[in-house]
């Protein structure tokens, strides 16, 4: 049984994964976020270039460090005409919590089953957390760009940076 499973585990872990890649069209999601609202990208398509970063696991120092970047410099990134989100597999109690605890001014979106962060080729099955990895939405529903190289104390820095090089127009223009 347990040659088994280590040849069922090792044949998952190498299959080819059908990865996002910039230029594809953003999987669709709908998920409760930790304002009390269910936040869609439908909702936002045409209107708002959109931000997705996702995290492990809540309360954790890497994720609470990041969070805090966010909360703190936030103000960096809505200057742009730009939504953004934390995202994780946490359910919506603990999210709720670890915004309420980080001060976060902007929704963390609950993803408990997992399926939008697979969908999103962020998720760690086995684990059913997901990658430090940050993705940019166009207004067009387009992946603009997929950031694996996050530094959590400077997440609101980077992404204001981002939304620079991706020409997301400024709020005001």
């Amino acid at each position: 049984m347990k040659h088994w499973l280590t040849f069922l585990l090792t044949t998952l872990i190498s299959l080819p994964a059908l990865a996002l890649e910039v230029g594809d069209i953003a999987p669709d999601f709908s998920l409760q976020g930790s304002d009390g609202k269910t936040h869609s990208l439908a909702d936002l398509k045409g209107k708002s270039t959109v931000v997705i970063a996702w995290y492990p696991k809540a309360f954790t120092k890497g994720c609470t460090i990041e969070c805090k970047s966010l909360a703190q410099n936030g103000h960096l990134i809505k200057e742009f005409k730009a939504t953004y989100y934390m995202a994780s597999t946490d359910d919506l109690e603990d999210n709720t919590r670890f915004a309420k605890e980080s001060e976060a001014d902007f929704p963390l979106l609950s993803d408990p089953t997992g399926e939008v962060a697979k969908s999103y080729d962020v998720l760690i099955p086995i684990m059913n957390i997901a990658r430090r990895i940050t993705i940019y939405i166009g207004e067009d529903g387009r992946i603009l760009k997929i950031d694996k190289d996050i530094k959590p104390a400077t997440s609101a820095e980077d992404i204001a940076r981002t939304l620079a090089e991706l020409d997301v127009k400024n709020k005001s223009s």
